[in-house]
């Protein structure tokens, strides 16, 4: 299983932009073949930070992700409202 932890602080004049496009692009995510789950939360001490919490069944899922043209979108159009540039740690998990 790979964990994407993911993070963006937005500026707030675009909040409601930036929530809306993202939840567009978890419930596309969620249907992408290998997503195990995928969700976008509000920081709630820093209200123009969203989280982003995914799932995914393995690496070859997760590089399925990133080439849907969507998320390409999604990430472009997340990049020109945020206040600064957005993180991603990508974690892969080993179940023992």
């Amino acid at each position: 299983m790979i964990v994407v932890l993911g993070d963006v602080d937005v500026r707030p004049e675009a909040i409601d932009e930036a929530l809306a496009i993202s939840r567009e692009h978890v419930e596309r995510s969620r249907s992408e073949p290998g997503c195990i789950s995928h969700d976008v939360l509000t920081d709630p001490d820093r209200p123009h930070r969203l989280v982003f919490v995914e799932r995914w069944e393995g690496r070859a899922a997760l590089d399925r992700h990133f080439e849907v043209p969507e998320s390409a979108a999604f990430a472009h159009a997340l990049g020109r409202i945020a206040a600064s540039p957005p993180s991603m740690q990508i974690l892969p998990i080993v179940a023992r």
